[in-house]
């Protein structure tokens, strides 16, 4: 099977099984969850059999979603769910924020491996950049789960907070260009 086929089906097969499950089950979170954390632990198994590790977010996020999920399920209150994804760019946001004070390099730039070269500069900027952006999408999540309805929290969870984060990661571009090192 091909590697990025392989990454696609564990990163998006979860949520595929979630709304599968949501909407057969007339919009019931108690019926999707469960489903929703077993296909994740299975996509966080599937990913350490073959490359013999797991990323520090998948990780991070498949706890939260077992852990958020099953406080859904055993106090029968879907609040739980809602703030999952809240809390997640909070830490998202603190950790960039203070892990400058705990490492020698920007946590972004860790995150990132190689991918990007840029000046301290450039960092720094777009460690700003995706702080302001963590803590925005806490707050947009925030006031769509308590202004909204459950069925409309759960389609723009994944058909808005999606494309708000791939348009945002879209924008950064021009500032990567700007402070790239030129490496000879």
């Amino acid at each position: 099977m091909n590697k990025s086929f392989l990454k696609f089906l564990t990163d998006f097969g979860p949520l595929v099984i979630f709304f599968y499950y949501y909407y057969d089950s007339g919009k019931d979170l108690k019926v999707a969850i469960p489903p929703f954390i077993i296909a994740t632990i299975i996509a966080l198994a599937v990913v350490w059999i073959l490359e013999k590790k797991l990323p520090k977010i998948p990780l991070l996020s498949g706890i939260l979603i077992t852990f958020f999920g099953g406080l859904t399920i055993y106090f029968n209150n879907p609040v739980f769910i809602f703030i999952k994804p809240t809390i997640i760019n909070i830490l998202f946001g603190f950790a960039l924020i203070f892990g400058k004070y705990y490492s020698s390099e920007p946590i972004l730039k860790k995150l990132m491996g190689k991918s990007v070269s840029l000046t301290d500069e450039g960092w720094h900027l777009l460690t700003k950049r995706w702080t302001y952006f963590f803590f925005g999408l806490a707050l947009l999540n925030e006031l769509v789960w308590r202004t909204q309805t459950e069925e409309f929290w759960v389609n723009f969870k994944v058909w808005g907070l999606l494309p708000i984060t791939f348009i945002f990661t879209g924008f950064q571009i021009g500032l990567i260009n700007k402070y790239k090192k030129n490496e000879q």
